[in-house]
């Protein structure tokens, strides 16, 4: 009975970050690209692109804790961080590059 409670009370908290998402990508490696932002979707807890041009996927758990990976052409990026209500941080890291993000919610 307790399982089936905690199963029900999952996609509740998921949604808490349900939403669009607003990204803004920071590197301190001058080779690296910095500055650019990228909108991301919430659903159910799930990440999804919002723009044709980068594709995004990964998961938020019920505290807020984000995993993501960022892909463009051939370029890709994986970011950990954690989500509140309305932003969020976190790190990323590339093949060659890495930084910090931070996110609002639109």
């Amino acid at each position: 009975m307790m399982l089936l409670g905690m199963m029900l009370t999952t996609p509740a908290a998921a949604a808490t970050f349900d939403g669009e998402w607003n990204v803004h990508i920071a590197s301190s490696n001058a080779a690296c690209s910095s500055g650019v932002s990228v909108s991301i979707g919430i659903n159910n807890g799930q990440v999804a692109s919002t723009s044709a041009a980068v594709t995004a996927s990964g998961r938020v758990a019920e505290a807020g804790n984000i995993s993501v990976m960022l892909a463009s052409g051939m370029k890709r990026a994986v970011g950990l961080g954690r989500l509140t209500g309305t932003s969020g941080s976190g790190t990323w890291r590339a093949a060659l590059c890495s930084g910090t993000w931070t996110a609002q919610r639109i």
